[in-house]
């Protein structure tokens, strides 16, 4: 899953693809390095982050969507919590909704990926990204995810939507501290368990510049690392800025991890 931020200010690359046809022109140059899905998001949600309008969401992401509508041959997902701009971004081409509330912030949302029938990514965070930070508790922070998903699950079949259509994140860096962040990725394969797939957003994340003391432009190695445990661990989905790079470790990983037969390169 490659990473497109039509923000001013996400925390590794907001600003870059801030008009319509240099994120266009991203959207390709990531389907080029291997990417398999395109994730679209127009709100930043890195700690600290205020919330934004519906409006200005759909004003940043749906003339994107619209444009490669038809043309990128590749599913798109619409990055948000807010049951609005799902709704226009999937009648103007979106396939999915990757919603780092979990179907918590809207109370719309799970009625509106029922609805639709599409895929749906719940992901874990502590509260609001203005203050997820501010208090971090776990008991455990492998058992207390895995029972918050199966709370999501329950909540969402619920409201209709098929276990099937259902992807599960643990929200790297949202509302975890350091240890946290690196007890989830070691316990990854314990979500698997829930019988749907797992998406690891771990891509350029401040716990990697913590564990090297570099800042988010110098994270590949780290990012990379934390994708190959991944994938180790069970995971099925990669959300990432650096796609040719991940896209290669992928090939390697599934090799070692005997996800597919190795074939010399002819």
């Amino acid at each position: 899953m490659g990473i497109l931020n039509v923000t001013p200010d996400s925390f590794s690359d907001g600003g870059r693809y801030d008009t319509v046809w240099k994120a266009v022109e991203h959207a390709f140059r990531l389907k080029e390095d291997g990417a398999d899905i395109i994730d679209i998001g127009g709100e930043s949600t890195r700690p600290g982050s205020e919330r934004i309008s519906a409006d200005d969401e759909l004003e940043r992401v749906l003339p994107v969507i619209e444009a490669l509508n038809g043309k990128l041959g590749l599913p798109i997902s619409i990055d948000t919590y807010k049951a609005e701009v799902a709704r226009r971004a999937l009648e103007a081409g979106a396939d999915l909704v990757n919603d780092i509330s979990g179907l918590a912030f809207d109370p719309g949302m799970a009625a509106l990926v029922a609805s639709k029938g599409c895929p749906v990514v719940i992901m874990h965070t502590l509260g609001d990204p203005k203050t997820m930070q501010n208090e971090v508790r776990y008991d455990n922070p492998v058992d207390d995810l895995k029972r918050y998903f199966e709370e999501r699950l329950e909540f969402a079949q619920a409201a209709g939507i098929a276990k099937e259509n259902i992807i599960l994140d643990p929200g790297i860096g949202f509302g975890k501290k350091l240890a946290h962040n690196v007890e989830l990725i070691r316990g990854l394969s314990s979500f698997a368990e829930l019988g749907c797939p797992i998406l690891l957003g771990a891509s350029r994340k401040s716990f990697i510049g913590q564990i090297l003391g570099l800042p988010a432009d110098e994270r590949l190695e780290g990012s990379l690392a934390a994708a190959a445990i991944g994938i180790a661990n069970g995971v099925s989905l990669l959300r990432v800025h650096d796609v040719k790079q991940t896209a290669r470790l992928r090939d390697v990983c599934d090799v070692l991890c005997g996800k597919r037969k190795a074939e010399e390169n002819k």
